[in-house]
């Protein structure tokens, strides 16, 4: 199957006249289209959706649809992974459930956090499913909740009411099984990685390998855990069997684990760099200028978020 890495998005139609303003409003168009979250979902594997997210940061015309969001149909119900960034994108991705399948939605699953994989939760809160969680994500909302919810609410304004992240009903220590009918969800607590909370989850029945934001491509990584861990966690998760993988953030699907290139590549470079810029007596002020920026160029919006992992990553690793 070929997935297709972007989503659907809406093309202007071509203006009769070349004038200035027909080009600058046909310019117009195309930045809004841009912008536009997905709506259409992305069959990856049987029974498994993906609404993919957009490579950008936070904002009334995209709604937060950051991340890559979706569903797994079974005989019998259906989970929810990762509900949105905001109430309006969980809407969408729920519209998009509803016109494939008429099932319940009995699951909702929290890879972590984070306001784009998170505060869409609200659109499920009246469906009766169980909010699936890691153990420690509880703290990390009691600790942050609050402050995603303002800075959601400064990136977006009025387009951020009423996202909210669901307070979690079932919470998973190591492993955790979720029977869907036929089809059943082994997930998978971490320790601390990208953050001190991420879930992944495997789908048995297709080789489909759901990674939450352990995996990225294309967009920038964000270190908001253990560098160290996340080094060893993605190891482990490159010698599970599966056929591919749905990331946090980058296309729908990649062929696994080669598709942990780059991600792999990115934090040994970040590691290595550190490590040296550390040994060199480079501060921690200087080093986000100094540490890969060769690497950090080849990613999207590496310019905003490479020099905090670089910050990151020698609070943690100056102490080895």
């Amino acid at each position: 199957m070929a997935w297709r890495s972007e989503p659907d998005r809406l093309t202007p139609a071509r203006p009769a006249a070349t004038s200035r303003r027909g080009v600058l409003l046909g310019l117009g168009a195309v930045l809004l289209a841009a912008a536009a979250p997905a709506t259409r979902p992305i069959e990856v594997a049987p029974g498994l959706f993906v609404l993919p997210g957009l490579d950008e940061d936070a904002s009334a015309a995209n709604l937060d649809a950051l991340a890559n969001t979706g569903f797994v149909i079974g005989r019998d119900a259906v989970a929810v992974i990762d509900p949105g960034g905001s109430l309006a994108h969980g809407r969408l991705l729920r519209q998009a459930i509803e016109a494939v399948t008429p099932l319940p939605i009995r699951h909702l699953v929290l890879t972590h956090v984070h306001p784009d994989h998170a505060m869409g939760a609200a659109a499920f809160a009246d469906c009766g499913a169980e909010v699936v969680t890691h153990s420690r994500l509880p703290a990390a909302l009691a600790q942050r909740g609050e402050f995603y919810r303002r800075m959601l609410e400064r990136e977006m304004g009025e387009a951020a009411a009423g996202s909210a992240v669901l307070a979690p009903t079932r919470l998973v220590q190591d492993r955790l099984d979720l029977d869907l009918g036929g089809r059943v969800l082994a997930l998978q607590a971490h320790p601390p990685a990208h953050t001190d909370h991420d879930l992944s989850l495997l789908d048995g029945t297709t080789g489909t390998l759901w990674t939450g934001d352990l995996l990225f491509v294309r967009r920038i990584p964000s270190l908001d855990g253990s560098l160290s861990g996340w080094m060893l966690e993605l190891e482990a998760l490159r010698a599970k069997e599966a056929l591919r993988a749905v990331p946090g953030h980058g296309p729908p699907a990649v062929p696994w684990p080669a598709g942990a290139a780059d991600l792999t590549r990115y934090l040994l470079a970040l590691r290595d760099g550190t490590r040296a810029a550390i040994a060199a007596g480079i501060g921690i002020a200087e080093a986000p200028a100094r540490v890969a920026p060769e690497e950090a160029a080849r990613w999207r919006l590496g310019e905003a978020y490479h020099g905090r992992n670089v910050t990151a990553a020698y609070r943690e690793l100056e102490w080895e």
